[in-house]
């Protein structure tokens, strides 16, 4: 996670480092941070991040292991 930490914090600003810490790289964790950080169904939450996956963590290693 730590290549999709920078990203991360710049789509989701209130997301904490610590917060990040505990998520490593955990999708379902990250989705229900955010969820909760921003007051929004799990639904949303998952639209977000399949988009935010989409446009920027498909580049960001060749393995799939970031953030998946």
């Amino acid at each position: 996670m730590e290549c999709c930490k920078g990203k991360i914090k710049e789509q989701w600003s209130d997301l904490t480092d610590d917060e990040l810490l505990n998520i490593e790289g955990k999708k379902d964790q990250l989705i229900g941070t955010i969820q909760k950080k921003y007051g929004i169904t799990k639904e949303e939450a998952e639209k977000q991040y399949t988009s935010f996956k989409k446009s920027h963590l498909d580049s960001c290693d060749t393995d799939g292991s970031c953030c998946n």
